[in-house]
C-alpha cells in the first residue's frame, strides 16, 4: 500500500492568526540547528512536515525534544526512488525547505537545489551547515565547538586563568545557525512577495557566529578589548560585569555597566559612593575592587543579596539552575517556561500583539506525515 493511500486523519493544533500561517515548510531530519530552525517557525504557525529516515535514533536518545514540537513527521527510506519522487511531489507543495546535511549529500539524493526550484521555481531552499556550502573545509565534521573555534568567539568566553568554556550550544548551533537560518527564510519569503521567485539560503554557524560578534569586534576595532581573555569589557574583566559567589557557594551576577547602575550597586552595598563612582573606569582600580567585591559578596547567601537588591536598578539578580528560573516570579508571570509531560520547554518567542502563537504538540515519529499530504493536495 502506497503512503498516499493510507490517509490517517490527526488533529493539528495551530491559531489560524499565527504569524505564519500557510506557509509550508518541508524539513529533512537532522541535528541541531536546523531542526531548531522548523521548531521556530512551527511555533510561529507554520506547517512543518519532517521527513524521517527509518531507524533513525533520537538525538542523545531523548524522545521528542522541543525542536521536534509542532511538527508533522514522514518516514521515509531517500535511498528509494520512490521515496525521492514523493519527496520532489512535496516540493511542489512547499513554501521553504530546510536541509542540514553536508554539502552535496542532497544533490546526490536528487533532491538538490536545481531539482527542488526545477519543480518549485517559487520555493525557499534553505541549507544549513557549520562551515557554508564552500570554503576549504565546507565538507569536513564539525560540532558548535569547533565551529566557534574558527570565529574568535570560543577563544574569548572562559575565565582568565583558564581554558576556553563551551558556552552550552547557544552561541553557534542555536544562535549562530538555527536563529539566522530563520532569518534567511523570513528575509527570503518577503524578497518573494515582490520577485515571485524562490532561491537558495547558504546558513553557515561560522557566518552567524561572527554576525553575532559585530559589537565586540567594534569594541576590538578602537582599542576597548585589547586585553587577554577574562580582562575585558563583557567577558569578566570589568569588577562590575561579571558573576560572585556568595556565602552558600552560589551565584549572583553583576551587570553594573552604566554610572547610574554602578552608583545603586555602591549604595546598596553601603560604599562611599565620592570613593568609588569615579573609580569605576579607571582599569588601575579594577583589580582592588575585583577583590573587594568578592569579600564582599561572600559574606551574605545568595538570596539574601537578591532580596536586598530586589526592585532596584543595580543590575544585580542571582544565577539560577533551571528548575529556579522557572519558578522565578517574572518567568512564571510571562510563561517563558511551559511543562509538557513534566518536563521543562520554552515558550514560543517573541510575542505579538495581535498574532497568536502556540508550541504546538508533540507527535510520534511518523504521526500525521500522511494526514499533512492530503492537507498539501500531494495525495487525495
Amino acid at each position: 500500500m502506497t503512503v498516499c493511500a493510507t490517509m490517517r486523519a490527526m488533529e493539528t493544533a495551530r491559531p489560524n492568526t499565527a504569524p505564519l500561517a500557510g506557509i509550508r515548510v518541508l524539513e529533512f531530519a537532522g541535528l541541531g540547528p536546523a531542526p531548531y530552525g522548523g521548531m521556530l517557525l512551527a511555533d510561529l504557525g507554520a506547517d512543518v512536515l519532517r521527513i524521517e529516515r527509518p531507524g533513525a535514533a533520537e538525538l542523545f536518545g531523548v524522545p521528542n525534544p522541543p525542536v521536534d514540537r509542532g511538527k508533522r513527521t514522514l518516514v521515509l527510506d531517500l535511498k528509494e526512488a520512490s521515496s525521492v519522487d514523493l519527496c520532489l511531489r512535496i516540493v511542489e507543495k512547499a513554501d521553504v525547505l530546510i536541509e542540514g546535511f553536508r554539502p552535496g549529500v542532497m544533490e546526490r539524493l536528487g533532491l538538490g537545489p536545481d531539482a527542488a526550484l526545477g519543480r518549485n521555481p517559487t520555493l525557499i531552499y534553505a541549507r544549513m551547515t557549520g562551515w557554508g556550502q564552500d570554503g576549504p573545509i565546507a565538507q569536513t565534521a564539525g560540532h558548535d565547538l569547533t565551529f566557534l573555534a574558527l570565529t574568535g568567539a570560543l577563544h574569548a568566553i572562559g575565565p582568565a586563568d583558564g581554558l576556553p568554556v563551551p558556552p552550552l550550544n547557544l552561541v553557534g548551533d542555536m544562535g549562530g545557525g538555527g536563529t539566522f537560518l530563520v532569518i534567511g527564510i523570513l528575509a527570503a519569503l518577503l524578497e518573494r512577495q515582490k520577485s515571485g521567485l524562490g532561491q537558495v539560503i547558504d546558513a553557515a554557524i561560522l557566518d552567524g557566529t561572527v554576525s553575532q560578534l559585530a559589537m565586540i569586534l567594534g569594541l576590538r576595532g578602537n582599542g576597548l578589548w585589547n586585553q587577554p581573555r577574562g580582562h575585558n569589557f563583557l567577558d569578566g574583566g570589568l569588577p562590575f560585569y561579571r558573576t560572585y559567589r556568595c556565602s552558600d557557594g552560589k551565584f549572583i551576577a553583576v551587570g553594573a555597566l552604566e554610572p547610574k547602575f554602578f552608583a545603586e550597586l555602591i549604595r546598596g552595598l553601603g560604599l562611599d559612593r565620592s570613593i568609588y563612582l569615579p573609580q569605576q573606569y579607571d582599569r588601575s582600580q579594577w583589580p582592588a575592587l575585583h577583590r573587594q567585591l568578592e569579600e564582599i559578596f561572600a559574606g551574605k547567601p545568595r538570596d539574601e543579596w537578591a532580596s536586598l537588591f530586589e526592585g532596584s536598578d543595580a543590575c544585580l539578580v542571582p544565577v539560577l539552575d533551571f528548575e529556579e528560573a522557572a519558578r522565578h516570579p517574572h518567568n512564571t508571570g510571562r510563561s517563558t517556561f511551559i511543562e509538557v509531560d513534566g518536563k521543562l520547554q520554552p515558550s514560543p518567542a517573541p510575542r505579538f500583539s495581535r498574532s497568536e502563537t502556540s508550541p504546538g504538540r508533540h507527535n510520534e515519529r511518523g504521526d500525521g506525515g500522511k494526514e499533512a499530504l492530503k492537507d498539501w493536495g500531494v495525495c487525495e
